[in-house]
């Protein structure tokens, strides 16, 4: 028997369908989100987030990206700011205030990934979520610095983490979660895990497994199938959640939950 808190969804039968009829028409209602990438050898997440975010009908969208692109990206990347950088070409330390100031313009942040590997974007990056009272989600190799220290996020409010089962499984060895996950978890036995982890910590979850997309909010699941022709996943995913999130800010699971199905109809 499924558990109570445990709600499924698929393409055909939307659990929320009110919440998509009741999107604001006017995209100076529809939120502004800041989105924070990339490092001198990359910026695609960043990109891929900002058209995703557009198409999935925010109001504003801005892209903070590391100096050391300026020359590389230009003019290309539409609505890009830059800001200080190492010498290796990531987000350094010292561009927290800078970020700080950029995210008094949003409602919500998304780091959207390709950060590079750099001990002063760690720092960064924990500085800012300990300032910053905004909603944050933070996805691909921007979880993999959260998941080093746990303690930046387990007990911050309006915090998603989009990541991989094996970065979940990482996050609650470092949480040092009692319950272990395996690769081989049937989906009620992840649910459960979700359930029981998302009580105990403030983080919500977005996590895909055996073809199917799992979202916990405070003890609340949601899963929905995917389909082969939209095998949705992590940029995308966090761009269209943080999107339908900061649009619903009061109903994080049921926002998080149109957010899959939004993708898969779209």
């Amino acid at each position: 028997m499924k558990p109570e808190y445990w709600l499924t969804q698929s393409k055909d039968k939307p659990l929320f369908p009110e919440l998509e009829w009741s999107r604001p028409e006017n995209r100076t209602l529809a939120g502004k989100l800041l989105i924070v990438g990339g490092n001198l050898h990359g910026f695609a997440a960043p990109a891929e987030a900002y058209a995703i975010a557009v198409k999935t009908g925010v109001g504003a969208a801005r892209v903070v990206l590391p100096n050391a692109l300026q020359k590389t990206v230009g003019n290309i990347l539409e609505n890009g700011e830059f800001t200080t950088s190492t010498p290796s070409g990531s987000f350094s330390q010292k561009a927290l205030d800078e970020l700080l100031l950029h995210s008094n313009w949003a409602d919500a942040v998304l780091f959207a990934g390709d950060l590079g590997r750099n001990s002063e974007t760690a720092i960064l990056l924990e500085k800012f979520l300990g300032k910053s009272p905004l909603p944050v989600t933070l996805t691909k190799d921007a979880v993999d610095y959260v998941v080093s220290a746990p303690q930046t996020v387990l007990n911050r409010p309006n915090t998603l983490l989009v990541l991989s089962l094996s970065q979940l499984q990482r996050l609650g060895i470092a949480a040092k979660f009692t319950v272990p996950i395996s690769f081989s978890m049937d989906l009620l036995h992840l649910a459960e895990w979700l359930h029981q982890f998302t009580t105990t910590h403030q983080p919500y979850i977005i996590v895909k497994h055996l073809d199917h997309v799992l979202v916990a909010v405070k003890g609340k699941v949601s899963s929905t199938t995917l389909t082969e022709e939209k095998p949705i996943w992590r940029v995308e995913t966090a761009a269209r959640a943080g999107v339908w999130w900061l649009q619903n800010s009061n109903k994080p699971l049921e926002a998080l939950t149109v957010a899959l199905h939004n993708s898969l109809a779209n």
